[in-house]
């Protein structure tokens, strides 16, 4: 009974694997494009997801590989082809009944019982690993995008503040004019604003050049244009994710653990094939002669063709190949097991890890907002001290840059927090709100 489920599963696969192949697009398009926090309500980056993985060209390859290791089954699972002898005798040898004028063998060797199916299922298993990859490697493209992403908006929001920054200045200019206009405060005041616009000024040329790099990764990652614009919306906010409790059998389902768990199942096929191959082959053939009639007698059944069936077995005596091929197989099979575990390590710490990382972005970005908040307090009480003459304009413009400070520090955390869900949606199968 258990034979029976285990080959109607591996039917099953063979079938699956199959479909894959002749609707590549339907795969190609049907992507896990929901996410995470902002990027929910974020429909262009789902758009972007769709391009990407339709377009870009390591994708592309991987799934081509895919298509390509699925071409094997075919082969590995076909007989060995007949072999057809024909000879005509150039001096005609008599028999009883007449000459040989020509001599026909067919032969066809079959397997040991088993082996092709053997050998079949252990090479779709090997096809399913590689489209394991390119899951893998598909789940790493949108992952890079969202980076990508993430640093486009934070970039956006940092020209945002430079620019309100300008403004702020300005405006700090014309007040300090014009209390040196009023005699109520003293040139140098007006000087130290043009010092920070000019510094601003220079801020924000540079950001604009680090836009152009950062939109040729993201367009080259979809495989179009370098300068191909690209949307960012206004807000991007953090989701609610909520932290599985047990982490041990989270990772079962990641598509670069199940790739090294069918690997190890094709090698531990492989076994079963190196055993089968050591085991005889049956050939199974024909042997037709013609034969012309006699002239000089008449016996019975004179010049009747002989038919002669055949059976061959060969005699795998030469025993080493076939035990340093079930060798091979089992240490492949241990190295592919080992690899697993590894991975699965991998995934538990980059698990904990992107964790930290977005509890301390949420706890960052909390702090910079009360500080933006009281800041702002302190701020306008500093501005209407200098207007009264009871604060040093020095001080305003250093609250200024502290608020200034805040705001990208926010920013850079929203960005932070923003990367370490998107690895978090890598690293599960499906992320928990």
């Amino acid at each position: 009974m258990k034979i029976h489920i285990e080959r109607t599963r591996r039917k099953w696969l063979k079938l699956s694997l199959r479909g894959l192949v002749g609707l590549r697009g339907f795969w190609l398009l049907f992507l896990p494009l929901w996410g995470m926090g902002g990027f929910v309500s974020a429909q262009t980056l789902n758009d972007y997801l769709g391009i990407a993985a339709e377009n870009n060209p390591n994708v592309r390859a991987a799934y081509t590989e895919f298509e390509a290791a699925m071409q094997k089954a075919p082969q590995v699972s076909s007989l060995p082809d007949p072999s057809l002898t024909m000879s005509a005798f150039g001096r005609m040898v008599e028999t009883r009944l007449g000459a040989q004028e020509a001599r026909f063998s067919l032969m066809q060797m079959f397997p040991w019982f088993g082996t092709l199916e053997a050998k079949e299922e252990a090479s779709i298993l090997m096809a399913e690993a590689s489209f394991q990859q390119y899951l893998d490697l598909r789940k790493n493209l949108f992952f890079d995008i969202k980076s990508v992403y993430a640093e486009l908006y934070a970039l956006k929001k940092i020209l945002q503040l430079k620019n309100e920054n300008l403004e702020i200045l300005n405006s700090y200019r014309e007040l300090a004019l014009s209390r040196f206009k009023s005699g109520n405060s003293p040139m140098v005041n007006v000087v130290k604003v043009d010092i920070q616009l000019l510094a601003a000024q220079t801020e924000i040329e540079l950001l604009q050049e680090q836009v152009r790099p950062l939109q040729a990764r993201f367009n080259l990652l979809l495989n179009r244009e370098k300068s191909a614009s690209i949307e960012v919306p206004d807000t991007l906010s953090l989701g609610t994710v909520i932290v599985p409790q047990n982490i041990e059998n989270l990772f079962k389902e990641h598509p670069s653990v199940i790739g090294f768990e069918k690997q190890r199942e094709s090698y531990e096929l492989q076994e079963v094939v190196a055993e089968k191959e050591g085991m005889p082959m049956l050939g199974l053939g024909v042997d037709y002669s013609i034969i012309s009639k006699r002239t000089d007698a008449n016996p019975e059944m004179n010049g009747q063709d002989a038919i002669m069936p055949m059976l061959t077995v060969t005699l795998p005596i030469y025993r080493k190949k076939y035990r340093a091929a079930r060798k091979e197989a089992e240490l492949m099979a241990r190295s592919t097991e080992l690899q697993q575990s590894a991975r699965i390590n991998e995934l538990q710490y980059e698990y904990e890890s992107m964790v930290y990382e977005l509890q301390k972005a949420e706890r960052l970005i909390e702090l910079y907002t009360r500080q933006v908040t009281s800041s702002d307090q302190a701020n306008k009480l500093l501005i209407s001290g200098f207007s009264s003459s009871i604060t040093d304009f020095e001080e305003v413009l250093q609250m200024n840059q502290d608020i200034l400070l805040y705001k990208a520090q926010a920013v850079e955390a929203l960005k932070n927090g923003l990367i370490a869900e998107a690895r978090l949606e890598y690293l599960l199968s499906e992320i928990q709100k």
